[in-house]
């Protein structure tokens, strides 16, 4: 399976243009700049994964094929092995791992992520349906709208992912379970 960013990008690039539309409509849709659209196309940005959520839709196609080029094979259940995710390094000090990649139909995307404390600023995020995290090891500093929380292990955050918002880990790294509802 091809889950490096430049593959997810050109995946991106060849569903656009099967479905004939130009990238300024695609930009359009996700509402951003057709500039920074372009970019992420061409991997010259990292793009978030509530944008690679908001393109399946867009191209009405499943998340999965994105990500990996293969689509879901399973309907009953899918069985994730420990380390056996799908991972994507979005960017440094970021990484995922989907767990629920090969269930065909799926109405949500639940995801291992291990974040590096970088010091670097929170990148605020919005995407449709509803959203909980649960730090399993570390500390992370979320970022929803206005607050800001520091979770440690055991703690959980559900919320409206539709307000702004971000993760980051601090005092070492962190790994944190999320799961999206589309």
């Amino acid at each position: 399976m091809g889950n490096h960013p430049a593959q997810i990008a050109a995946r991106i690039r060849e569903m656009r243009q099967l479905l004939e539309m130009t990238t300024a409509e695609v930009a359009d849709k996700l509402g951003i700049d057709r500039q920074l659209y372009e970019q992420y196309e061409s991997d010259q940005a990292s793009i978030p994964i509530s944008t690679l959520y908001e393109l399946a839709e867009i191209f009405s196609t499943d998340f999965t094929i994105l990500l990996t080029g293969d689509a879901p094979r399973m309907g009953d259940y899918t069985l994730v092995r420990a380390g056996q995710g799908v991972k994507v390094d979005r960017h440094p000090g970021y990484k995922f791992s989907a767990l629920a990649f090969n269930y065909i139909g799926r109405t949500m995307e639940p995801m291992l992520v291990d974040l590096e404390d970088d010091g670097s600023d929170v990148e605020l995020i919005t995407h449709s349906g509803q959203e909980f995290n649960l730090v399993l090891s570390g500390s992370i500093k979320v970022i929803l709208g206005k607050r800001e929380f520091v979770l440690n292990q055991g703690d959980a955050c559900y919320f409206n992912p539709r307000v702004p918002h971000g993760q980051r880990a601090v005092g070492g790294p962190a790994r944190f379970l999320t799961v999206i509802q589309h």
